[in-house]
């Protein structure tokens, strides 16, 4: 009903407009250093390769962080959890910037994966402040839209300034941009932002924050080592395998928890477990697949009879239009689940997934082609970056909001680990395979195979997240008069 939506608007304004300043600090950190990275290493005097560290250290800290980071939001407040992680964000930009030696720069900038919990410390604000309006699961999903869009505006302004002023500043100066930008969010959040109601008032499980931090240690730990060290030695097995058996014992003690720091009952729940699911799902492709992407753009289709042979300042019109995607995506996601119901929208978000990264298989061989593809993906890709967070609070209790859309950026995170160390070894024996075959410089350059293991990959699990969330009820993430009179209509038929 339009006329409760007023009320609901009002109420939630102000608030989202502090927080669209800090979802687009969030994009400056995510596209701002991409095209500085090579400056880095020069400045640090690693290697390309030794690059990597940065980022899987940064997943690792995010996958620790967020779960803690998620139930302390429930317990003493979102904005007070918000605000600590900005303090912290702000204090690592500021080390990154200044870090004399390749160590002490690894350490900010995995500090610096603190920002990962901003997103969902925003829905759960949102959530808990609209929480007695009528239609609060339509203004949650209009204010994630709007979040996520201006996360990926932030990207792409943040890529584009940084390969700007890298040519013109020194690199020191260049990478006190952010530091500044988070450092002003600090004043945003403190200033612009109340703080949420609806809170757990529990404790904080110790003891369950030391076996899932050892579960998530020792399983992101493998994967970087499978990455790194390859199928072929049996100890990073051995890790990955203890890694999943620690979760054995954390599952039951929580379950014995009458406040756990994971509700895995409430993770049980029929509208709850698929969007987990589909979260980790989703982290294959949106965290996964974008180097090999660039790399497939680069590699000269005159030596190896594939690719696209762009130069390096050329790749950043894949990652533009996909980028532009995933904002157009995020922002008509309100709009579909209105017209629709919330599930369907989230099924047809990961259909859009599943089929533009299914097109690379046949269609990969020119420009045009590959942005058709990423485009496709990319409306999926921003729907559902929008919409699982608010779908996870929407199906969880009021008080247990934070917990659950900080998981699903915990489930993404560790999807993306995955997928970064499947895939990593994909090109790498694809391109053994054609150094062994005889292929010319395929020691550097991981043949047409590989990428094609990727595309599928990506595809096949994006199906699966669709059949998935059909288990979901229908109606599930709408508001409670919706679901009231579609339950009245059912039980009537």
């Amino acid at each position: 009903m339009p006329a409760p939506s007023l009320p609901g608007l009002r109420m939630i304004g102000p608030l989202v407009g502090f927080l669209v300043l800090v979802e687009i600090t969030s994009g400056i950190l995510q596209g701002y250093y991409t095209p500085l990275l090579t400056d880095i290493a020069r400045h640090l005097g690693i290697d390309d390769g030794d690059v990597n560290w940065f980022e899987s250290a940064q997943l690792m800290l995010s996958a620790l962080a967020v779960p803690i980071l998620a139930k302390l939001g429930d317990i003493y407040g979102h904005k007070r959890i918000l605000l600590v992680s900005t303090v912290l964000t702000a204090a690592a930009s500021w080390g990154v910037a200044f870090a004399p030696d390749f160590w002490t720069f690894l350490a900010a900038w995995s500090l610096q994966g603190f920002y990962v919990v901003w997103l969902p410390m925003e829905i759960a604000l949102i959530f808990s402040r609209v929480r007695h309006a009528p239609n609060r699961a339509v203004l949650t999903r209009k204010a994630a839209g709007l979040l996520v869009g201006a996360l990926e505006l932030g990207v792409i302004g943040g890529a584009l300034l940084g390969g700007v002023l890298v040519e013109h500043f020194p690199l020191w100066f260049t990478l006190c941009l952010p530091a500044a930008a988070v450092t002003l969010c600090i004043f945003a959040v403190h200033f612009g932002v109340p703080e949420s109601t609806a809170l757990d008032g529990g404790t904080v499980d110790r003891t369950g924050f030391v076996l899932l931090a050892a579960g998530l240690l020792l399983l992101t730990s493998g994967l970087t080592f499978l990455r790194i060290n390859g199928p072929g030695t049996w100890w990073v097995w051995a890790v990955l395998a203890a890694g999943v058996a620690s979760f054995i014992p954390f599952v039951r003690y929580e379950l014995g928890q009458k406040d756990p720091l994971v509700d895995f009952r409430m993770l049980r729940s029929p509208s709850m477990w698929p969007v987990q699911l589909t979260a980790g799902l989703f982290g294959i492709s949106v965290l996964g697949a974008q180097a090999p992407m660039s790399t497939f753009a680069r590699t000269d289709p005159g030596l190896h009879g594939y690719g696209l042979g762009l130069a390096a300042s050329q790749v950043s019109i894949i990652i533009g239009t996909y980028v532009l995607a995933l904002l157009v995506g995020a922002l008509l996601f309100p709009l579909a689940a209105r017209r629709t119901t919330p599930r369907n929208t989230l099924v047809g978000a990961s259909l859009l997934v599943g089929v533009g990264y299914g097109l690379f298989l046949p269609f990969h061989d020119t420009l045009p082609q590959a942005l058709m593809n990423m485009v496709v993906a990319g409306l999926g890709s921003g729907a559902l970056v929008a919409a699982l967070p608010s779908a996870a609070a929407a199906a969880a209790p009021l008080n247990r909001t934070g917990m659950a859309t900080g998981l699903t950026n915990t489930t993404k995170t560790i999807g993306g680990s995955f997928a970064s160390a499947v895939f990593g070894i994909a090109l790498a024996g694809a391109a053994a395979d054609a150094l062994a075959g005889g292929a010319a410089d395929a020691g550097t350059v991981a043949p047409l195979q590989g990428y094609l293991t990727v595309w599928a990959v990506c595809s096949v699990t994006a199906f699966i997240a669709a059949a998935v969330l059909l288990l979901v009820p229908r109606l599930a993430f709408a508001d409670p008069p919706l679901a009231a009179a579609a339950a009245s209509e059912e039980a009537a038929a």
